[in-house]
């Protein structure tokens, strides 16, 4: 951070420190006082025991992972988004920022949960993943599938569990990383 940006962050970080910063939940919420950003994410729309899930203003997913085994489901899901998309799987997040050390990443967004879709039509859906990319969920539940507006199409989310078998279209040119 430069000279002149420390030195606004600096005046940011005292005008929040404020009796009203101090009152305003939701300012502290809002502000990152390690890296002095506002809104890296708002309200959580997952926080379990073994991941925390948020969306920015901008509409990106923030996901960290925590709990039983989290290092390793942290890579697995990280390699499996990466893979997917070398494969050119046009349903599944697009992985946009890796922090292994935090067990945290940023991916694009794929829609809202299909809450209404059948167990039958998520089953085919997996399939479909399976055969065509060959990717293996291994948490195939409805619970797992969203429908994107922007995409016009059902979306596949959280690879934690995911294995990576053997591309079965090997001659289909890959786009570039």
């Amino acid at each position: 951070m430069g000279v002149m940006a420390t030195a606004i962050c600096r005046n940011m970080l005292r005008d929040l420190r404020s009796e009203r910063f101090r009152r305003d939940k939701a300012l502290r919420q809002v502000f990152d006082f390690n890296t002095c950003k506002t809104p890296m994410a708002i309200d959580p729309i997952k926080d379990g025991i073994r991941s925390q899930v948020r969306i920015d203003f901008s509409g990106n997913v923030h996901k960290r992972l925590r709990g039983t085994d989290a290092e390793k489901r942290y890579a697995t899901e990280v390699e499996v988004l990466k893979v997917l998309e070398q494969r050119g799987c046009p349903y599944v997040p697009r992985v946009l920022e890796e922090h292994p050390e935090e067990l945290y990443f940023v991916s694009t967004n794929c829609g809202k949960p299909a809450t209404q879709i059948s167990k039958e039509k998520a089953d085919k859906l997996f399939a479909k993943l399976e055969a065509e990319y060959g990717v293996r969920h291994l948490d195939a539940e409805p619970r797992n599938i969203t429908y994107s507006d922007k995409l016009g199409c059902f979306c596949i989310i959280d690879f934690e569990l995911a294995e990576i078998l053997p591309n079965p279209n090997p001659q289909a040119p890959c786009p570039p990383p």
